[in-house]
């Protein structure tokens, strides 16, 4: 990200979102081979035998495999490509904008520019407040919002671009070569009246 910075832009605070969307994956992750290891263990026993009296023991190893197999299918399919995606996505708030981006191999950045931030808008389930993440929305116009999804400590992280937008020059929102002068600072050529040539 420090990288894509323009001069004079500063890296506030950079996070992920909030992990609670790997519970499901966490819980999968222990569950599938603690599952695959009792039926294996009731296969190796002679369950499977007892059951379907065609399977003999002969068909152990393969019914032992496809236990394993079975419980690699959970964490290849499953587990993992959640762990990826939670892994490739970053908030990153700058004291000029909020970026966001998604994926490791296919990447997709979401930007918005703090100067056009007309309304910024708190989310919280009652999971969100347990955890103390929620849901940022920021209105760039009528027609414009943009949500982060799961900002941990959203509380601290909303201050933050509270903060960031309060710090921002006055002229940011200034059109591209416009001269902005304070005030009080005009030319004098400029002024009412303009210049007196006598």
């Amino acid at each position: 990200m420090r990288r894509s910075l323009v001069p004079g832009e500063q890296v506030i605070v950079t996070t992920r979102p909030q992990p609670r969307k790997l519970t499901g994956a966490a819980v999968a992750f222990v569950l599938a081979p603690a599952l695959a290891a009792f039926a294996s263990a009731w296969v190796i026993r002679g369950g499977a035998a007892r059951v379907a009296p065609g399977l003999g023991r002969q068909w152990t190893p393969w019914l032992v495999g496809a236990c394993v197999l079975a419980a690699a299918a959970v964490w290849l399919g499953y587990c993992l490509p959640r762990l990826l995606r939670w892994h490739g996505t970053r908030y990153t708030l700058t004291s000029q904008r909020m970026v966001a981006r998604y994926g490791l191999l296919n990447r997709r950045d979401q930007q918005v520019n703090l100067a056009s931030v007309r309304n910024l808008t708190v989310h919280e389930s009652l999971l969100q407040r347990l955890v103390r993440s929620g849901n940022i929305s920021l209105e760039t116009g009528p027609q414009g919002m943009v949500t982060f999804r799961d900002v941990p400590e959203v509380a601290r992280f909303r201050d933050f671009i509270l903060d960031a937008i309060g710090e921002l020059p006055e002229d940011s929102g200034a059109q591209p070569g416009a001269t902005y002068y304070p005030a009080g600072a005009f030319p004098e050529d400029m002024r009412e009246g303009g210049r007196d040539d006598r």
